[in-house]
């Protein structure tokens, strides 16, 4: 009996395994994520600020997207992607099969989904098998931003960038700024932003006995500093070495830079030096990567 289940375990091992590198494929061909969530990336982009634990819950299966350690081993859908998997994976099929109680899983509970902390192989047999719901302990991180099921980082940097620009517009009623005009693609930016306006008004107040408003830092902000900086970057045409970025988003970069040039002892260095150095060594860099490549190329011309 024992040697016919685990005979059954292996059969639904390499069917889920199959089903995996076939579900790539067509991800692969119709450009769609397949990868399973990486509870690090994630947290990284979100920033939770706090977690909370909620105790012994039953959780929905389908609702588990992601994994803390163990997302380059399983699909999006969970199902196993290496072979090495396949001793632990088949114990816990037979396990099943033979009605063993298992223990609960362990999961992170992030936007209305699940990230598995331990018991990944469980869940992915669960899947497979089409287990609706699994006892799990759960730890809460607080988010705002909605999760959904094979969303990219990419979606989810977007769905953060929106939401903080939206915070941003909720809690400031920027009507006194260009919004239009001030674009970021990179989560952090607006909030990063809100620091720069606040770190320009300490600069203002030193010289006034009263202490300015935050809509007229913005305004000096946005007028002495960041107006000036993004003239600059147009002048020397640096947006067509970075493809995809806006302006808001050379902005932050080019102040990151400025802030290096200056900690390496240029103190006296203005934006519009710290623009042009910036953009020669962006213009070294893609020149190496192209000599780079064109070596590589060359050396296996030569070897054929």
């Amino acid at each position: 009996m024992t040697m016919a289940i685990d005979s059954n375990a292996l059969d639904d091992f390499t069917r889920a395994k199959r089903k995996a590198k076939f579900q790539g494929l067509l991800s692969a061909l119709s450009w769609k994520n397949n990868d399973l969530m990486s509870l690090y990336e994630v947290t990284s982009i979100i920033k939770p600020k706090s977690e909370t634990y909620l105790g012994m819950r039953t959780i929905p299966v389908s609702r588990i997207i992601g994994s803390e350690g163990r997302y380059h081993d399983f699909s999006s859908a969970f199902l196993p992607k290496r072979e090495q998997l396949r001793n632990r994976w088949c114990s816990i099929d037979s396990a099943i099969m033979n009605d063993v109680i298992l223990p609960p899983i362990s999961v992170y509970s992030l936007g209305g989904y699940y990230f598995v902390r331990d018991g990944n192989h469980r869940v992915s047999v669960a899947k497979t098998m089409g287990v609706e719901f699994i006892d799990a302990e759960v730890v809460e991180l607080d988010s705002e931003i909605p999760l959904t099921p094979g969303i990219s980082m990419k979606e989810l940097k977007e769905k953060v960038v929106d939401y903080e620009r939206n915070m941003f517009i909720s809690q400031y009623k920027p009507s006194y700024l260009p919004m239009g005009d001030i674009v970021f693609t990179a989560p952090g930016s607006y909030p990063e932003m809100v620091n720069h306006i606040l770190v320009h008004k300490y600069y203002i107040n030193q010289d006034k006995d009263y202490e300015i408003t935050f809509e007229e830092a913005a305004r000096s902000w946005y007028d002495n500093v960041y107006s000036p900086i993004v003239a600059e970057i147009r002048a020397e045409h640096l947006l067509s070495a970075f493809p995809g970025q806006t302006e808001g988003d050379m902005y932050m970069w080019l102040v990151r830079r400025w802030d290096e040039y200056k900690a390496k002892g240029n103190k006296n260095m203005s934006a519009a030096e710290a623009v042009r150095r910036a953009g020669k060594e962006k213009g070294r860099d893609f020149l190496h990567r192209i000599g780079r490549y064109a070596q590589y190329y060359l050396s296996k011309l030569s070897r054929n």
